[in-house]
């Protein structure tokens, strides 16, 4: 099973590349953030031509998540929205049984600042996702997205260069931490112990090209599925625009994960 985790920052801007993707890696599932599409304007038709249907959890020109599966697969038990979070409409959680895995796409809160609501808001649906993955860490489940965390110093270009900036702080790391601790596995870091394994890339100061990312954007899975782990990796080539001239990139690359 080929599975893709994806913050497309846009579907509309970014449907080209979501849909060479989709040709080119040839996924069973696939989870997308930040759609940023109302839920009348989600791309199912393009999606359905290519064999794909989506369960998307869609919140207008902000936020917005979504998970696609090869159409022969299908999906049931829909589920919209955390639990515990804050701000209950914002669309940063859909959750979908496909093939007997239960799988989540999530985008968790920025933050924005330390110390700030947003924040605190942050470190609530954190707190929450970590409350649901006790609810799934027995069966097949995987939790995908953008959660906005990088777990170690490892997962940043450079922590003294963003010392006081969110993504890193011990508040947020704890929160991740407790989904590990709860039975899941960080299936990129399970397998690559000594890699950055950067997702996303500022767009200025020519960060990609200079190497200075950030690794936000995971594949968390439930212990029934880490014995299936085969292979994870990060398709950099998703963020260049040469990869699909007629469509600028994410800010995001594509993190693809396979288990047997």
């Amino acid at each position: 099973m080929r599975f893709i985790t994806y913050n497309v920052n846009s579907i509309t801007a970014r449907l080209p590349r979501l849909l060479a993707l989709l040709e080119e890696a040839n996924p069973d599932i696939v989870c997308v953030q930040e759609t940023k599409v109302a839920s009348d304007a989600f791309p199912h038709v393009a999606l359905r031509a290519v064999g794909y249907v989506a369960a998307d959890y869609s919140g207008g020109r902000w936020n917005g998540v979504a998970i696609l599966t090869r159409s022969e697969i299908g999906f049931d038990d829909l589920k919209m929205g955390l639990n515990g979070e804050v701000s209950t409409d914002e669309a940063r959680w859909v959750e979908a049984s496909v093939d007997g895995i239960r799988v989540v796409s999530a985008y968790v809160p920025n933050g924005q600042a330390v110390g700030s609501e947003p924040f605190a808001q942050k470190l609530t649906f954190l707190e929450a996702m970590g409350r649901r993955s006790l609810q799934l860490v027995d069966q097949p489940a995987i939790i995908a997205g953008d959660l906005n965390v990088c777990p170690a110093d490892l997962d940043v270009w450079d922590p003294a260069e963003i010392h006081g900036a969110t993504h890193i702080t011990d508040d947020e790391r704890s929160r991740l931490a407790a989904v590990i601790d709860n039975g899941f596995v960080d299936t990129f870091r399970a397998l690559h112990p000594a890699d950055p394994g950067f997702t996303w890339w500022d767009y200025r100061f020519g960060a990609f090209h200079k190497g200075h990312g950030l690794r936000i954007d995971h594949v968390l899975a439930s212990a029934p599925l880490v014995e299936r782990l085969r292979t994870a990796g990060i398709d950099r080539d998703f963020r260049k625009p040469s990869k699909v001239p007629e469509s600028k990139p994410s800010d995001h690359a594509p993190l693809i994960v396979e288990f047997e």
